[in-house]
């Protein structure tokens, strides 16, 4: 079957997007669905940004697509010749730029974390319900074949019973997000454990593939706008313990670590997926896992829109993150206090 052609625009044009931007034109000269996917149109209403953009696509020998800023206008204008949109903006704008493009008959990959608040998620759930469009949230972690044959493992019961998680992100973000969107949290709405931590908050709770029970968690500001260290305690449904660590204001670096305690194995991975081990009864040590390579995010939606697998990252995932995130909220509101996630 030949694959279905994806024609998309890009909402938003920042440092990110021009990754996602890369990573998609990378699987043109890989021989990855190849001719694939065709980025017909930008929206940014940033001229430094669209410019920074069109140098990429220049790098790589290609034309830019046109820009047009106002999403309501490039819906009107290019949605009959679109079928699909990537929303890499500001977080406060992800709830309704996604309902606009869904509604529009876009299928959607939205950038982390999938929207402020639980409310936002299950009213994404409603449009998606809805409309009848397909919106996968583009964790990483989520859509990484490390993470998705864990996962595996994990339902299969191939790792026995389930005892516990334990989790840390560390990365200088305090000092490297100083007087940007991201330290503003009428638009991020939150700090580090909100953005790059936000990665260790999915990939924790697709792991467990379970809902937490109760929270407990303690947060630090550092003297910022926002939240750059942070401590959690939380107990699943099934009465396994889960500790979430994170530190925004290392020195300058960028890093993770997940073990999962199973009754028969220890797994060890990254809150991106970026790397499988598992040791298991009677082993001395952890033994990587060989799992087929991926060029990401984009390359995993396109598998999604083709049929050829199911949906990683549903925003039901999404709707579980932000009911944790909100607790988190809720308990360090009450210095630690435990509260009920429901």
């Amino acid at each position: 079957m030949m694959p279905k052609k994806t024609t998309v625009a890009i909402v938003g044009c920042g440092g990110m997007a021009r990754h996602h931007i890369r990573q998609i034109l990378r699987m043109s000269t890989s021989g990855k669905q190849t001719d694939a996917t065709h980025i017909a149109v930008v929206c940014e209403p940033s001229a430094k940004e669209y410019a920074a953009t069109a140098e990429v696509f220049g790098e790589a020998g290609l034309e830019a697509p046109p820009n047009q800023p106002d999403l309501g206008r490039l819906l009107a204008d290019y949605g009959e010749r679109l079928n699909a949109a990537f929303i890499v903006t500001p977080h406060v704008y992800h709830h309704d730029q996604t309902k606009a493009c869904m509604e529009a008959g876009l299928d959607v990959l939205l950038e982390k974390p999938m929207v402020m608040n639980a409310a936002e998620a299950r009213s994404l759930i409603e449009a998606r319900d809805r409309t009848g469009r397909l919106l996968v949230v583009a964790f990483p972690g989520s859509l990484s074949p490390q993470i998705r044959t864990a996962v595996k493992m994990l339902r299969a019961g191939e790792l026995g019973t389930l005892q516990g998680i334990s989790a840390t992100v560390w990365q200088g973000w305090g000092p490297g997000t100083v007087n940007t969107w991201r330290q503003q949290p009428e638009i991020s709405g939150g700090g580090f454990l909100f953005d790059t931590g936000a990665h260790m908050l999915n990939t924790v709770v697709d792991l467990a593939g379970e809902e937490f029970t109760q929270v407990a968690a303690w947060l630090d500001n550092y003297g910022r706008p926002v939240e750059t260290l942070g401590v959690i305690i939380g107990r699943l449904a099934s009465g396994a313990l889960v500790t979430l660590h994170g530190a925004g204001e290392a020195i300058p670096s960028c890093a993770s670590e997940i073990y999962v305690f199973c009754s028969k194995a220890i797994l060890r991975t990254g809150i991106w997926g970026e790397r499988l081990a598992i040791q298991r009864a009677g082993r001395e040590r952890l033994r990587a896992v060989r799992v087929p390579p991926s060029l990401g995010v984009w390359e995993q939606f396109v598998a999604v829109r083709e049929g050829t697998m199911p949906n990683p990252c549903p925003p039901e995932v999404g709707l579980r993150m932000a009911r944790l995130y909100d607790a988190i909220k809720a308990s360090a509101a009450q210095e630690g206090a435990p509260v009920r996630c429901d």
